[in-house]
């Protein structure tokens, strides 16, 4: 596994997500400071369900600041529009069960899974801020403090 560094150009990606296919460019395109990109292990578990409920609730903050937010998971389609309808998630959730952008992201290791991190993709397309191996409880209030949106 290869984490990214902040500088390197982030990895382009088109996904399916709950809100139609979309691309880093896309999402790049909506917002005019970045795109929070986030990993995480398992949809509608503990942690995950704590860690989406904190960018849903702070996902007006985010996108006033100028930041686009998507979270990835190899989670199916079906398991992440589910949870999305009960959690009143209002950003996109992207599918990756074949660990491609998970594994450019450096978000996935061999053994251990699906590492949850965030990686912000500045509007040129290199990488702003990596955070590897994040606490889900606290990270959105750390994050947005790393933005200066705090």
């Amino acid at each position: 596994m290869s984490t990214l560094d902040i500088g390197q150009q982030a990895p382009d990606f088109t996904v399916e997500t709950t809100q139609g296919t979309l691309t880093l460019s896309d999402l790049l395109a909506a917002s005019s400071r970045g795109v929070v990109v986030y990993f995480y292990p398992k949809a509608s578990t503990p942690g995950c369900t704590k860690e989406a409920c904190d960018f849903r609730d702070s996902l007006a903050s985010l996108q006033g600041a100028g930041y686009s937010v998507i979270g990835v998971s190899a989670d199916s389609m079906a398991a992440l529009e589910r949870f999305t309808e009960k959690q009143s998630l209002t950003f996109p959730l992207a599918s990756d069960p074949e660990h491609h952008v998970l594994e450019a992201y450096g978000a996935w290791g061999t053994y251990v899974g699906i590492i949850r991190s965030t990686v912000v993709v500045a509007p040129d397309g290199t990488v702003a801020l990596a955070q590897y191996n994040v606490k889900a409880t606290g990270h959105v209030a750390r994050l947005r403090k790393a933005l200066g949106i705090d």
